[in-house]
């Protein structure tokens, strides 16, 4: 086996592959740039090398100072993680031409599978079915157009070398064509440096399933059962899961038998991926192969038990693999919900900043957390806003959720906005406990956007008893300080008025030996918690039911969030309560003559000029943040008065582009 490796990549893939280094005992080589200087991956390898700047043109993306610096450390392999430089066929070339072994397929392989257009044609003379669409060049938005409307709206237009959801687009008429594929076409050249683009029917209630493959240099290929991705927002997987809900074992196994014979056809080695779309009747159509470890590989591996990091360095070793088909089995279910740094209230814009507090759920058999972060590290502008993947295993898919809902009640994340909110509205959402999705689910469940999850009146109820009880807690330690003086009753004696909203209610609280009792109008509500002032998450049994809540303190009271939905709670005494009443209201600032920059990002183009007309739904520009272009349109119809920034600015968040009259 080799003695040491270095991983070309960052964030939380690189902190993955040392964890399985580590373990097997490798020694392991990091890379960063300038902006990663402090980040985990860097913390944990044994060797750390500096390879550019910031951006990624001028750091991971660069082959020549990847392999410098593992001809440097005297690394044996190189494992590429995902994105980046993991199926570029020209730099597995040129690793193995530098005598190192490159941790993953044979350039063949990424060269047949890694690129779309020419996957899907050998796919289709492998006998695959494959989705109707047109596979050569487009040479620009009008062919675009042409080519769309020839296939039959609705069309998807696909970056040839993409991923991660970038450089794709659904068009549903020629306007949308021409639009989508200059903006594909953009994401593509700046993601991947291709800006080819193809255009392919959009499966209507498709559900987005795939197979994990695993093959060695012996010509041996295995599958290990499917993952079901079909939760996915702007065409990137938000959660996933494995088993699927939906399949049976018969498609199960002609779709894993299908895999493996395309891996076959291009003599696959090493752990890859192979997607399909599926549609509501069990059809299912070959849409592209991964050459590469996916993003949401733990879910397999909770699920059969094998460590596919292991296997891949295995197999890069020559090794045979040491299990075949009979032996893979699937056990229990597991759900891995992606967290990024991103404002689910603000139409998902990522967001950057400082992780001022970052407090992980405690790890066991039901949760895993794989995390590239840490508190008080930097959530960058310029890689992707991943800030982990949670992921949550049991002996049922109802286990499962419920593992995953409890684990993300206890994920504490301060500093930046974070999709943590919507990822417990998804788990909580009837439709995906049932196990009733498409890739469309998030665009019919929340079409105006997401505004926040749904306060059920029992986790209602359950806060006012914890904000009674957090109260009741840090009023009696604050007795307990010299120099304070002490009230002839104690805290618990005294009604407090809880306000929500403008609603008001008076609780109590009576200490008992191991527990509490707290009072909500003539309703008793026992509580145990060992919570102690300063704890970020509050810890409780609530009438035989256990919550996890989070907890920022508020001048007047405290916000807690459960089930993804934060409460705003006033804790007053009875006087307190009546004068508060007599306060004036604060009036928000009007901002509707302004466009905001609504992230940090940076100014690709802008659409309109001072004194002209606009009208709503309008393109007024373009800004590209974290690798992502997002159009800005106008609200309503209006006129410019004032243009205050051009392309190529860099803008701060709520930055104003444009003036109105």
């Amino acid at each position: 086996m080799f003695s040491k490796i270095l991983i070309a990549n960052r964030g939380e893939i690189a902190c993955r592959v040392i964890k399985t280094a580590r373990r097997m005992g490798i020694k392991t080589v990091a890379v960063y740039s300038d902006a990663d200087a402090d980040a985990l991956h860097v913390e944990m390898a044994d060797e750390a090398v500096h390879i550019g700047p910031p951006a990624a043109a001028e750091s991971y993306l660069l082959a020549d100072k990847i392999l410098q610096a593992a001809k440097d450390t005297g690394a044996e392999a190189i494992h590429p993680g995902y994105g980046f430089l993991s199926e570029r066929a020209s730099f597995v070339e040129a690793v193995q031409k530098a005598g190192i072994a490159f941790i993953g397929p044979d350039p063949k392989a990424i060269d047949a599978m890694g690129d779309k257009i020419t996957s899907k044609k050998l796919a289709a003379e492998a006998g695959v079915s494959t989705v109707p669409g047109h596979m050569g060049i487009i040479k620009d938005a009008e062919e675009a157009a042409k080519i769309s409307a020839e296939i039959g709206y609705p069309v998807m237009l696909k970056a040839s070398a993409g991923g991660g959801g970038k450089g794709m687009r659904i068009a549903y008429n020629d306007e949308e064509a021409k639009e989508g594929f200059i903006s594909a076409q953009n994401e593509a050249r700046t993601s991947f440096a291709d800006d080819r683009v193809f255009i392919e029917k959009f499966v209507e209630e498709p559900r987005h399933i795939e197979i994990q493959v695993l093959g060695d240099k012996h010509g041996n290929v295995i599958y290990l059962g499917e993952r079901e991705c079909s939760i996915q927002r702007r065409h990137q997987k938000v959660v996933e899961e494995a088993p699927s809900p939906f399949l049976d074992e018969a498609t199960r196994k002609a779709m894993g038998e299908q895999a493996v014979a395309l891996s076959k056809a291009v003599d696959y080695c090493s752990a890859g991926t192979v997607e399909f779309i599926v549609d509501k009747h069990k059809n299912f159509y070959f849409l592209e192969m991964n050459t590469r470890l996916q993003v949401e590989h733990p879910v397999t591996e909770q699920v059969t038990g094998v460590d596919l990091v292991e296997q891949m360095l295995r197999v890069a070793n020559g090794e045979k693999l040491a299990l075949t088909q009979d032996d893979v089995k699937l056990t229990g279910w597991s759900i891995e919900t992606r967290v990024y740094a991103e404002d689910p209230f603000r139409g998902f814009l990522p967001s950057i900043g400082r992780l001022t507090r970052y407090v992980r759920p405690s790890e066991d058999e039901a949760v895993r957390v794989d995390t590239g972060v840490y508190e008080g590290a930097e959530i960058s502008m310029f890689y992707d806003p991943m800030i982990a993947k949670l992921i949550t295993t049991g002996k049922t898919r109802d286990e499962a959720i419920a593992a995953q809902r409890r684990a993300l009640d206890e994920y504490y994340i301060r500093g930046i906005a974070h999709n943590i909110p919507f990822l417990a509205a998804l788990m909580a959402h009837p439709r995906f406990q049932s196990g009733d999705m498409t890739t469309n689910f998030i665009a019919e469940e929340y079409p105006d956007g997401f505004e926040g999850g749904v306060l059920r009146d029992e986790v209602k109820e359950a806060m006012i008893a914890a904000a009674t009880f957090i109260n009741a807690v840090e009023k009696s330690r604050e007795t307990q300080i010299d120099g304070q003086i002490s009230e002839p009753h104690g805290p618990q004696e005294r009604p407090w008025v809880i306000s929500i909203n403008g609603d008001s209610v008076t609780t109590g609280i009576l200490p008992l030996e191991d527990h509490a009792e707290v009072i909500i109008g003539k309703k008793h509500i026992e509580i145990t918690s060992d919570w102690m002032p300063g704890q970020p998450v509050f810890h409780a049994t609530i009438d035989d039911v256990d919550y996890a809540m989070e907890i920022d303190r508020l001048p007047l009271g405290v916000r807690l969030t459960c089930d993804g939905v934060s409460m705003d709670i006033r804790i007053q005494t009875e006087r307190a309560a009546e004068l508060y009443k007599l306060m004036p209201e604060k009036v928000e600032l009007d901002t509707s003559k302004f466009l905001l920059c609504p992230m940090p990002g940076l100014v690709v183009s802008l659409n309109v000029a001072e004194g002209d007309e606009v009208k709503a739904g309008q393109a007024l520009a373009v800004v590209e943040a974290m690798k992502m272009e997002n159009i800005l349109r106008a609200e309503k119809d209006g006129v410019v008065k004032a243009v205050n920034a051009e392309a190529g600015d860099s803008l701060a968040v709520d930055a104003v582009i444009l003036e109105f009259e």
